[in-house]
């Protein structure tokens, strides 16, 4: 069949900035007349020429209300662009990292490779006709289109005057694996929907030792389960868990992709992930079943991941420290060294004190992967992660939630190949409390104040950094609260300068440091779709190991006392209680 290539007329539309994680809308914001198209064709003209003409697109995404009508305008423009081809993963889904594993692994047939994805996801945001879609563009490395890319996008959404797409171009069949094949004025254009776990699960093996991971799943003492909270991580929790590894098929819990991911929302944390806290004994309510003994989860588009052993919750801090400090024993891909690691800001100084014991290079960065495939790509980085449930490594250049999961298991596996026939397994707290032995263990918590009125928010931070300028009002304010909380010694605004590209970051979360090491962060988080969300980050460092046990809500209220104090937290929000704490 031949298309052909029509301009439609079009006008600039509000608010069509990206973030660090691309635009995020609801719903209803997305089917405006042109809204999906402004931004699409905005994208385009944005890339140099030769990133489109002729290029290879990966166009897929979470499966997401509004995904598969949206993979098909863009298809359709990508044709009217002088695209070559298009890759869709099948159904439409392939996670985030898959993405960019696809774009840095992939090779088609004709020997053609990938120059660049649309992803559509709004992440670990709820989804469905009154919720949250997405779209991001991810380069050529498979990670994120930088800051220079995402600020050309936003300019051109608000001089934008038409479009070009091709109208006529059927709608592709996303369901059945096949080459479609098209001509249009610049020649061939191909649309290939391809098995969307097939090079994701290639990737993984060629990481881990799956044989020793099966050994460990095989033990009769070793019980595992796996929430995908009905997002795209489904799409590869079959293949991986119980294909290749052998994992009972009762160990998946939600694993049935849903536009709307059943009526649930997909965030990978204590409290929206209810039923795999109440199945690992973490619930209010007592469970006369045994927990199994390592249980995990995803978000929507499977970048995101919680760990969680028998009745015990591992946060992200510690999470990416300890397989940073075990990965070279566990993880093949590792056994040579690491080349460094890396953390956002306001994730805790766990890794920092791994870095230190282990002589590693060691990288604090603002809050976006992209940061993190900057140094990967010098590299400078083999194993990064951010409080948020992010972890990854060098592998791709996106955050991984199911190559975390392999990495825990990997650990477990490692630990207990000469046990597996004994009387116990070490388990995901003994790892753990081990690793709080040797490297003492950071207090940590999270408060998410969500969909707050944007002007009070701004309000807040402003107060706070106006307060900065006064250490004696600060620990005046601080003592008023807590006699028994130390003074803060530095109070700033978080600055980073690139090692890589030398550019510099500003404004990026105002920081409260403590003369014991504790440490208080305020930021404004992109993530949402509408409001603002004011994150809240409370920390404590414990180097003694006979007070490396105690609760850590309790160990952490007087510092959280001290927070809501400086901060005006409930004069400036109405808010008298967090709307997630992790």
């Amino acid at each position: 069949m031949v298309f052909k290539v029509s301009k439609v007329s079009t006008t600039p539309i509000d608010g069509q900035k990206p973030g660090t994680s691309g635009l995020r809308k609801k719903v209803k914001v997305f089917i405006q007349p042109h809204y999906l198209q402004n931004f699409v064709q905005s994208t385009f003209n944005a890339l140099t020429p030769e990133k489109v003409r002729g290029a290879t697109l990966v166009v897929s995404g979470d499966g997401r209300y509004l995904s598969k009508d949206a993979i098909q305008i863009i298809i359709k423009m990508s044709a009217a662009n002088g695209v070559r081809r298009v890759w869709v993963g099948q159904n439409g889904l392939l996670s985030t990292p898959a993405v960019s594993a696809v774009i840095r692994e992939r090779v088609g047939v004709d020997g053609s490779r990938a120059n660049g994805a649309f992803i559509l996801t709004a992440s670990h945001n709820p989804g469905g006709p009154h919720e949250d879609f997405g779209i991001k563009y991810n380069m050529e490395n498979g990670g994120p289109a930088p800051e220079a890319i995402t600020d050309k996008i936003f300019e051109n959404t608000k001089t934008i005057t038409e479009y070009l797409i091709a109208e006529d171009l059927p709608n592709i069949d996303i369901s059945t694996i096949g080459v479609a094949n098209f001509l249009g004025p610049e020649g061939q254009f191909d649309v290939e929907v391809f098995d969307s776990a097939g090079d994701y699960v290639k990737l993984m093996k060629s990481i881990f030792d799956f044989e020793l991971i099966c050994k460990l799943l095989s033990s009769s003492k070793f019980t595992f389960c796996y929430d995908a909270l009905h997002g795209v991580a489904g799409a590869y929790a079959h293949r991986i868990f119980v294909e290749e590894l052998g994992a009972q098929e009762s160990s998946l819990l939600n694993c049935v992709p849903k536009e709307d991911f059943g009526g649930g929302h997909p965030d990978p944390n204590l409290t929206y992930a209810k039923e795999l806290v109440a199945r690992m004994g973490l619930g209010k309510s007592d469970s006369a079943v045994d927990p199994p003994e390592f249980g995990a989860a995803a978000d929507g588009d499977a970048d995101r991941n919680m760990i969680l052993g028998k009745r015990f919750f591992v946060t992200p801090s510690d999470s990416v420290a300890i397989i940073a400090a075990n990965a070279v024993d566990a993880i093949p891909y590792f056994s040579s060294g690491l080349k460094g690691v890396a953390r956002s800001m306001p994730t805790s100084a766990a890794l920092d004190v791994v870095a230190k014991n282990l002589n590693l290079k060691f990288f604090e960065v603002p809050t976006g992967w992209k940061f993190f495939g900057n140094l990967m790509d010098a590299g400078l980085c083999s194993i990064c992660g951010e409080e948020s449930f992010g972890t990854g490594s060098d592998h791709i250049r996106e955050k991984d939630g199911i190559w975390a999961v392999l990495a825990w298991l990997s650990i477990l596996a490692f630990k207990n190949k000469e046990n597996l026939n004994g009387d116990k397994l070490v388990t995901v707290e003994d790892i753990v409390r081990q690793h709080w032995a040797i490297h003492g263990r950071h207090y940590y918590t999270r408060y998410d104040y969500e969909n707050v009125d944007a002007g009070a928010a701004k309000d807040l931070m402003a107060c706070l950094v106006k307060l900065q300028s006064s250490l004696d009002e600060i620990n005046s304010i601080v003592k008023g609260a807590r006699s028994d909380v130390s003074n803060v010694v530095n109070a700033d605004e978080f600055e980073y300068k690139d090692p890589v590209d030398g550019s510099v970051s500003k404004h990026q979360g105002i920081r409260f440091l403590f003369e014991d090491g504790s440490r208080l962060v305020f930021r404004l988080s992109g993530t949402g779709s509408e409001g603002a969300t004011i994150r809240l980050y409370i920390e404590q460092y414990e180097k003694d190991s006979s007070k490396t046990g105690r609760d850590s809500q309790g160990a952490l209220a007087p510092l959280v006392e001290v927070a809501l104090k400086l901060s005006k937290m409930l004069e400036f929000t109405g808010r008298s209680a967090p709307t997630v704490i992790t």
